[in-house]
């Protein structure tokens, strides 16, 4: 048994037992592949794969449970890898961070200038995705961090904790009738076309919710993935828009105003999440507490053992 077959066992899940994709993904052959888990199987004595001729359909029951252990092991190997380099190279390496489009542009820009000042040897990855995307790159191991308000306090593999709390507010055109009442009400904002966030994301949810609460049908005629498409499409007078409040920057939104309706909206909660067992070198762990002082190492690695 060795580390390559435990890699393929991992990557024939991963890229839903398809063999070529497999071979690609470890830069090696599609024979080689079935050669490594012939070789593994009859080590083991048992059948790992649900086959169809030569094709793998899925797993066994033996199967199933050799990729829990393989995943324990692998992970706990990537462990002992950012041990040995937290003593070698404590100042250098690479941070990768999964988060959406609303949080790199509104409230990591300060975070990362920190983090930047502190460890400028530090390659750092931004991936832009939606929340189930993100909960798939934690997963996989292909990112480090994890910075939502959907989807990662819901994944028994995660440990999630609380970044900071916002809420939704109502942007409009300078001049809308809605800007001549001092605090509106939900009905009163219904009257009028609404751009917003995707179904999934930047808490589109808790909107809708707000609304079916209260028996209202808004009347939501455009959605976009990012606060910048909305607020363009409101300047264009095309609806107002619902919003993350910390998107609406009065310096640069001259076009737009905000509107007292935080009384309005349920309070979001955005979330820092990391993949149980998983070891951080130590500038990650100072990335995450210079998102939240609370977060220090020692609450984080009980919350990843938990």
């Amino acid at each position: 048994m060795n580390f390559q077959q435990l890699r393929i066992v991992r990557e024939t899940v991963k890229r839903d037992f398809n063999l070529t994709e497999v071979a690609n993904a470890l830069c090696t052959s599609q024979s080689g592949v079935s050669k490594h888990i012939k070789d593994l199987e009859e080590e083991l004595g048992v059948e790992l794969y649900v086959r169809k001729g030569k094709r793998l359909l899925g797993l066994t029951g033996p199967g199933k449970e050799m990729v829990r252990i393989v995943e324990r092991i692998l992970q706990e190997t990537a462990n002992l890898k950012s041990l040995a380099d937290e003593y070698s190279r404590q100042d250098t390496g690479e941070l990768a961070i999964a988060t959406t489009h609303t949080q790199a542009r509104y409230s990591l820009p300060a975070i990362i200038s920190q983090f930047r000042q502190l460890y400028p040897h530090v390659h750092l990855k931004l991936y832009q995705s939606g929340p189930d995307e993100i909960v798939q790159l934690l997963r996989s191991g292909e990112v480090d961090v994890g910075i939502a308000t959907e989807a990662l306090d819901r994944q028994p593999e995660l440990a999630a904790f609380p970044f900071y709390r916002w809420r939704h507010a109502v942007i409009v055109p300078r001049g809308h009738p809605l800007t001549r009442l001092d605090r509106p009400t939900l009905k009163q904002i219904a009257d009028y076309p609404i751009i917003t966030y995707h179904e999934g994301f930047t808490g589109r949810s808790k909107v809708e919710k707000v609304f079916r609460q209260q028996g209202i049908e808004p009347d939501i005629v455009m959605s976009a993935l990012d606060a910048d498409v909305i607020k363009s499409y409101v300047e264009l007078e095309l609806g107002i828009g619902i919003i993350a409040a910390m998107a609406f920057d009065p310096s640069r939104d001259h076009a737009l105003l905000l509107l007292d309706t935080a009384h309005l909206f349920e309070e979001n909660i955005t979330s820092i999440a990391l993949k149980r067992g998983r070891v951080l070198r130590e500038y990650g762990y100072r990335f995450i507490q210079l998102c939240s002082p609370e977060l220090d190492k020692g609450r984080l690695t009980i919350g990843l053992d938990g």
